[in-house]
Protein backbone atom coordinates (compact mmCIF):
# COMPACT_ATOMS: atom_id res chain seq x y z
CA UNK A 1 0.00 0.00 0.00
CA UNK A 2 1.30 2.89 -0.97
CA UNK A 3 1.41 6.03 1.33
CA UNK A 4 0.93 9.54 -0.57
CA UNK A 5 1.35 13.09 0.99
CA UNK A 6 -1.01 15.83 -0.77
CA UNK A 7 -0.04 19.55 0.36
CA UNK A 8 -2.15 22.44 -0.50
CA UNK A 9 -4.72 20.64 0.73
CA UNK A 10 -7.04 23.82 1.47
CA UNK A 11 -6.66 24.76 -2.20
CA UNK A 12 -9.18 23.15 -5.41
CA UNK A 13 -5.88 21.55 -7.23
CA UNK A 14 -5.41 19.53 -3.68
CA UNK A 15 -8.86 19.48 -3.20
CA UNK A 16 -8.51 17.60 -6.59
CA UNK A 17 -5.81 15.25 -5.94
CA UNK A 18 -6.99 14.13 -3.09
CA UNK A 19 -10.10 12.91 -4.58
CA UNK A 20 -8.25 11.28 -7.55
CA UNK A 21 -5.68 9.24 -5.03
CA UNK A 22 -8.83 8.50 -2.96
CA UNK A 23 -9.92 6.50 -5.85
CA UNK A 24 -7.22 3.78 -6.12
CA UNK A 25 -7.04 1.25 -3.93
CA UNK A 26 -3.77 0.89 -3.42
CA UNK A 27 -3.28 4.35 -2.10
CA UNK A 28 -3.54 5.71 1.35
CA UNK A 29 -4.24 9.36 1.41
CA UNK A 30 -2.44 12.14 3.91
CA UNK A 31 -3.46 15.67 3.35
CA UNK A 32 -1.34 18.68 4.79
CA UNK A 33 -1.63 22.23 5.06
CA UNK A 34 -0.77 25.42 6.59
CA UNK A 35 -4.53 26.16 8.22
CA UNK A 36 -6.97 23.87 9.86
CA UNK A 37 -10.22 24.77 8.12
CA UNK A 38 -8.74 23.58 5.15
CA UNK A 39 -11.31 21.38 3.04
CA UNK A 40 -9.75 18.93 1.96
CA UNK A 41 -7.82 17.84 5.07
CA UNK A 42 -11.59 16.49 5.97
CA UNK A 43 -11.50 14.15 2.78
CA UNK A 44 -9.12 11.60 4.60
CA UNK A 45 -9.28 10.01 7.97
CA UNK A 46 -8.43 11.87 10.46
CA UNK A 47 -5.47 10.40 11.95
CA UNK A 48 -4.29 11.23 7.65
CA UNK A 49 -4.56 14.84 8.36
CA UNK A 50 -1.56 17.44 8.97
CA UNK A 51 -0.39 20.88 9.55
CA UNK A 52 2.34 22.16 8.51
CA UNK A 53 4.06 25.87 7.97
CA UNK A 54 3.20 28.15 5.34
CA UNK A 55 5.62 27.30 1.98
CA UNK A 56 7.45 30.30 1.96
CA UNK A 57 8.44 29.36 6.44
CA UNK A 58 12.41 28.19 6.31
CA UNK A 59 10.56 25.64 8.53
CA UNK A 60 8.29 24.30 5.68
CA UNK A 61 10.89 21.99 4.19
CA UNK A 62 12.11 20.24 7.21
CA UNK A 63 8.56 19.90 8.73
CA UNK A 64 7.55 18.06 5.59
CA UNK A 65 10.93 15.82 5.85
CA UNK A 66 9.87 15.12 9.27
CA UNK A 67 6.38 13.82 8.11
CA UNK A 68 8.16 11.76 5.17
CA UNK A 69 10.10 9.51 7.95
CA UNK A 70 7.63 10.04 10.36
CA UNK A 71 4.70 8.15 8.07
CA UNK A 72 6.88 6.48 5.90
CA UNK A 73 5.36 8.25 3.15
CA UNK A 74 6.30 6.65 -0.41
CA UNK A 75 5.31 9.92 -2.89
CA UNK A 76 5.04 13.31 -2.12
CA UNK A 77 2.42 15.86 -3.47
CA UNK A 78 2.72 19.39 -3.72
CA UNK A 79 0.34 21.98 -5.00
CA UNK A 80 1.40 25.28 -4.33
CA UNK A 81 3.77 27.30 -5.96
CA UNK A 82 5.98 28.86 -3.61
CA UNK A 83 6.64 24.81 -2.09
CA UNK A 84 7.84 23.87 -5.07
CA UNK A 85 11.57 24.83 -5.41
CA UNK A 86 12.88 24.47 -1.62
CA UNK A 87 11.14 21.16 -1.66
CA UNK A 88 12.85 19.77 -5.20
CA UNK A 89 16.15 21.66 -3.85
CA UNK A 90 16.00 18.97 -1.38
CA UNK A 91 14.11 15.87 -2.85
CA UNK A 92 16.79 13.57 -1.91
CA UNK A 93 16.44 14.05 1.79
CA UNK A 94 12.96 12.78 1.74
CA UNK A 95 12.79 9.76 3.18
CA UNK A 96 12.56 7.40 0.54
CA UNK A 97 9.51 9.43 -0.47
CA UNK A 98 9.44 10.50 -4.11
CA UNK A 99 8.33 14.27 -4.74
CA UNK A 100 6.24 13.79 -7.87
CA UNK A 101 7.08 17.15 -9.29
CA UNK A 102 9.51 18.82 -12.11
CA UNK A 103 13.12 19.10 -12.20
CA UNK A 104 14.35 22.38 -9.76
CA UNK A 105 15.80 23.13 -13.18
CA UNK A 106 12.63 23.18 -14.88
CA UNK A 107 10.51 24.93 -11.75
CA UNK A 108 13.09 27.60 -11.67
CA UNK A 109 12.88 28.30 -15.09
CA UNK A 110 8.66 28.39 -15.52
CA UNK A 111 8.31 30.43 -11.82
CA UNK A 112 10.74 33.12 -13.67
CA UNK A 113 8.37 34.38 -16.49
CA UNK A 114 11.34 36.21 -18.35
CA UNK A 115 14.07 33.04 -18.25
CA UNK A 116 10.61 31.70 -19.32
CA UNK A 117 10.30 33.37 -22.20
CA UNK A 118 14.02 33.02 -23.13
CA UNK A 119 13.58 29.27 -22.85
CA UNK A 120 11.18 28.61 -25.31
CA UNK A 121 11.74 31.38 -27.92
CA UNK A 122 12.64 29.40 -31.02
CA UNK A 123 10.11 26.23 -29.91
CA UNK A 124 7.37 28.09 -30.00
CA UNK A 125 5.53 31.38 -30.39
CA UNK A 126 6.28 33.54 -27.27
CA UNK A 127 5.43 37.17 -27.28
CA UNK A 128 7.77 39.70 -26.97
CA UNK A 129 9.43 40.10 -23.31
CA UNK A 130 11.53 42.09 -22.08
CA UNK A 131 13.07 43.58 -18.38
CA UNK A 132 11.84 46.56 -17.53
CA UNK A 133 14.24 49.11 -17.82
CA UNK A 134 17.25 50.20 -21.00
CA UNK A 135 15.98 46.65 -23.20
CA UNK A 136 12.15 47.88 -22.80
CA UNK A 137 12.63 51.14 -23.28
CA UNK A 138 14.66 50.19 -26.73
CA UNK A 139 12.19 48.12 -27.96
CA UNK A 140 9.25 49.41 -30.63
CA UNK A 141 6.30 48.74 -28.68
CA UNK A 142 2.97 48.19 -30.34
CA UNK A 143 0.82 49.89 -27.24
CA UNK A 144 -1.28 49.06 -25.10
CA UNK A 145 1.40 46.51 -23.93
CA UNK A 146 1.46 44.62 -20.51
CA UNK A 147 3.39 44.85 -17.52
CA UNK A 148 3.77 42.19 -14.85
CA UNK A 149 6.14 40.66 -12.31
CA UNK A 150 8.74 38.74 -13.63
CA UNK A 151 7.41 36.03 -10.54
CA UNK A 152 4.61 35.57 -8.68
CA UNK A 153 1.04 33.58 -9.34
CA UNK A 154 -2.33 34.68 -10.75
CA UNK A 155 -2.76 38.37 -11.72
CA UNK A 156 -1.17 40.13 -8.99
CA UNK A 157 0.63 43.32 -10.68
CA UNK A 158 -0.44 43.08 -13.84
CA UNK A 159 -1.34 46.01 -15.68
CA UNK A 160 -1.98 47.31 -18.84
CA UNK A 161 0.24 50.13 -19.67
CA UNK A 162 -1.30 52.29 -22.87
CA UNK A 163 1.86 54.31 -23.61
CA UNK A 164 5.75 55.34 -23.83
CA UNK A 165 5.51 58.06 -21.48
CA UNK A 166 3.93 55.23 -18.75
CA UNK A 167 6.70 52.85 -19.55
CA UNK A 168 9.42 55.45 -19.29
CA UNK A 169 8.15 56.23 -16.07
CA UNK A 170 8.41 52.99 -14.64
CA UNK A 171 12.33 53.53 -14.76
CA UNK A 172 14.61 50.58 -14.12
CA UNK A 173 12.74 47.36 -12.31
CA UNK A 174 13.88 44.27 -13.18
CA UNK A 175 11.45 42.33 -11.14
CA UNK A 176 8.48 43.49 -13.98
CA UNK A 177 8.53 42.09 -17.41
CA UNK A 178 7.13 44.38 -20.13
CA UNK A 179 5.23 42.37 -22.47
CA UNK A 180 3.74 41.90 -25.91
CA UNK A 181 -0.24 41.90 -25.47
CA UNK A 182 -2.02 39.07 -27.66
CA UNK A 183 -5.73 40.09 -28.10
CA UNK A 184 -6.76 36.79 -29.38
CA UNK A 185 -8.71 34.02 -26.79
CA UNK A 186 -6.64 32.78 -24.09
CA UNK A 187 -6.81 29.17 -23.40
CA UNK A 188 -5.01 26.68 -20.74
CA UNK A 189 -3.58 22.98 -21.31
CA UNK A 190 -2.36 20.62 -18.93
CA UNK A 191 0.54 18.99 -20.34
CA UNK A 192 1.65 15.26 -18.95
CA UNK A 193 5.06 13.98 -19.84
CA UNK A 194 6.92 10.73 -18.97
CA UNK A 195 10.07 10.38 -17.76
CA UNK A 196 11.63 10.93 -21.04
CA UNK A 197 10.16 13.81 -21.31
CA UNK A 198 7.60 12.51 -23.91
CA UNK A 199 4.49 14.16 -23.79
CA UNK A 200 1.42 11.31 -23.78
CA UNK A 201 -1.59 13.94 -23.01
CA UNK A 202 -2.12 17.81 -23.90
CA UNK A 203 -5.73 18.82 -23.09
CA UNK A 204 -6.61 22.56 -24.06
CA UNK A 205 -9.39 23.75 -21.74
CA UNK A 206 -11.66 27.16 -21.80
CA UNK A 207 -11.50 29.32 -18.30
CA UNK A 208 -15.24 30.46 -19.15
CA UNK A 209 -15.35 31.71 -16.07
CA UNK A 210 -13.01 32.89 -13.93
CA UNK A 211 -13.47 33.48 -9.78
CA UNK A 212 -10.66 34.95 -7.76
CA UNK A 213 -8.50 33.22 -10.92
CA UNK A 214 -9.76 29.98 -10.71
CA UNK A 215 -11.71 28.51 -13.73
CA UNK A 216 -15.60 27.54 -12.16
CA UNK A 217 -16.69 26.79 -15.51
CA UNK A 218 -15.13 25.74 -19.24
CA UNK A 219 -14.77 23.30 -21.36
CA UNK A 220 -12.06 20.45 -22.83
CA UNK A 221 -11.62 21.21 -26.68
CA UNK A 222 -9.75 19.39 -29.04
CA UNK A 223 -7.46 21.82 -31.43
CA UNK A 224 -4.17 20.39 -32.91
CA UNK A 225 -2.68 24.07 -32.77
CA UNK A 226 -3.27 24.30 -28.95
CA UNK A 227 -2.61 20.52 -28.43
CA UNK A 228 1.26 20.65 -30.61
CA UNK A 229 2.21 24.15 -28.83
CA UNK A 230 1.47 23.39 -25.51
CA UNK A 231 3.78 20.32 -26.24
CA UNK A 232 6.44 22.24 -27.71
CA UNK A 233 6.58 24.32 -24.54
CA UNK A 234 6.94 21.33 -22.44
CA UNK A 235 9.76 19.84 -24.77
CA UNK A 236 11.32 23.47 -24.31
CA UNK A 237 11.11 23.24 -20.91
CA UNK A 238 12.60 19.99 -19.63
CA UNK A 239 8.96 18.86 -18.29
CA UNK A 240 8.10 15.61 -16.70
CA UNK A 241 5.27 14.96 -14.62
CA UNK A 242 2.03 17.60 -14.83
CA UNK A 243 2.14 21.22 -15.82
CA UNK A 244 -0.22 23.91 -17.37
CA UNK A 245 0.41 25.89 -19.74
CA UNK A 246 -1.50 28.90 -20.70
CA UNK A 247 -1.55 30.44 -24.45
CA UNK A 248 -3.26 33.20 -26.60
CA UNK A 249 -4.31 33.69 -29.75
CA UNK A 250 -2.03 36.81 -31.39
CA UNK A 251 -3.29 39.40 -33.69
CA UNK A 252 -2.01 37.08 -36.36
CA UNK A 253 -4.07 33.77 -35.01
CA UNK A 254 -1.12 32.22 -33.42
CA UNK A 255 -1.32 30.35 -30.14
CA UNK A 256 1.61 32.45 -28.27
CA UNK A 257 2.99 31.17 -24.68
CA UNK A 258 1.54 33.26 -21.84
CA UNK A 259 2.90 31.57 -18.94
CA UNK A 260 3.95 28.04 -17.48
CA UNK A 261 2.18 26.52 -13.91
CA UNK A 262 4.56 23.62 -13.04
CA UNK A 263 1.76 22.13 -10.96
CA UNK A 264 -1.80 20.72 -11.01
CA UNK A 265 -4.09 23.55 -11.82
CA UNK A 266 -7.35 23.89 -10.31
CA UNK A 267 -9.73 23.29 -13.27
CA UNK A 268 -8.02 19.70 -12.80
CA UNK A 269 -11.18 18.00 -11.82
CA UNK A 270 -12.48 18.89 -15.98
CA UNK A 271 -9.09 17.05 -17.43
CA UNK A 272 -9.93 14.04 -15.56
CA UNK A 273 -13.33 13.45 -16.27
CA UNK A 274 -12.77 14.23 -19.71
CA UNK A 275 -10.09 10.79 -19.65
CA UNK A 276 -6.46 11.85 -18.37
CA UNK A 277 -6.19 11.01 -14.55
CA UNK A 278 -3.14 13.26 -14.33
CA UNK A 279 -2.68 12.80 -10.48
CA UNK A 280 -2.67 8.92 -10.82
CA UNK A 281 -0.39 9.07 -14.09
CA UNK A 282 2.01 11.42 -11.85
CA UNK A 283 1.78 8.42 -8.99
CA UNK A 284 2.72 6.13 -11.36
CA UNK A 285 5.43 8.00 -12.88
CA UNK A 286 6.81 9.03 -9.21
CA UNK A 287 6.74 5.04 -8.71
CA UNK A 288 8.44 4.11 -11.88
CA UNK A 289 5.53 2.01 -13.33
CA UNK A 290 5.06 1.72 -16.94
CA UNK A 291 2.68 4.52 -18.17
CA UNK A 292 0.92 4.75 -21.63
CA UNK A 293 2.52 6.56 -24.66
CA UNK A 294 -0.72 8.26 -24.83
CA UNK A 295 -4.07 9.60 -23.44
CA UNK A 296 -6.76 10.59 -25.23
CA UNK A 297 -9.44 12.98 -23.98
CA UNK A 298 -12.92 13.59 -24.64
CA UNK A 299 -14.70 16.86 -25.04
CA UNK A 300 -16.61 17.45 -22.21
CA UNK A 301 -17.91 20.75 -20.12
CA UNK A 302 -18.10 21.77 -16.45
CA UNK A 303 -19.93 24.13 -14.17
CA UNK A 304 -18.63 24.26 -10.20
CA UNK A 305 -20.56 24.90 -7.41
CA UNK A 306 -19.77 25.51 -3.44
CA UNK A 307 -19.38 21.71 -1.43
CA UNK A 308 -19.83 21.24 2.07
CA UNK A 309 -17.83 18.75 4.59
CA UNK A 310 -19.20 18.37 8.01
CA UNK A 311 -17.48 17.22 10.66
CA UNK A 312 -17.87 17.95 14.42
CA UNK A 313 -16.27 20.96 15.68
CA UNK A 314 -13.66 18.86 18.03
CA UNK A 315 -12.33 17.45 14.27
CA UNK A 316 -11.17 21.03 13.22
CA UNK A 317 -7.11 20.95 13.62
CA UNK A 318 -5.37 23.82 15.45
CA UNK A 319 -3.23 26.29 13.44
CA UNK A 320 -1.34 29.47 13.80
CA UNK A 321 -2.47 30.38 10.11
CA UNK A 322 -5.94 32.52 8.51
CA UNK A 323 -5.54 32.11 4.94
CA UNK A 324 -3.44 30.01 2.06
CA UNK A 325 -0.46 31.66 0.08
CA UNK A 326 -1.26 29.03 -3.38
CA UNK A 327 -3.25 30.36 -6.28
CA UNK A 328 -4.88 27.95 -8.86
CA UNK A 329 -5.85 28.41 -12.94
Amino acid sequence: MERVLVTGAGGPAGVAVIRSLLKRADVEVYAADMDGWASGLYLVPPERRRIVPRGADPEFVPAVISLCAADSLTVLFSTVDVELPPLAARRSELGGAVLAAASLATLDVTLDKFALSERVTGFARVPTTRLVGPASTAEEWTFPIIVKPRRGAGSRGVRLVHDRAALDALGVDETLIAQELLPGAEFSVDVFADADGHVIAAVPRTRTRVDSGVSIAGRTLRDAELESTAADVARAIGLTGVANVQLRYDAAGVAALLEVNPRFPGAMPLTIAAGVDMPSLALDLALGRELPSRVEFRELANVRYLEDIFVDPSEILHSDNAAHDETDG
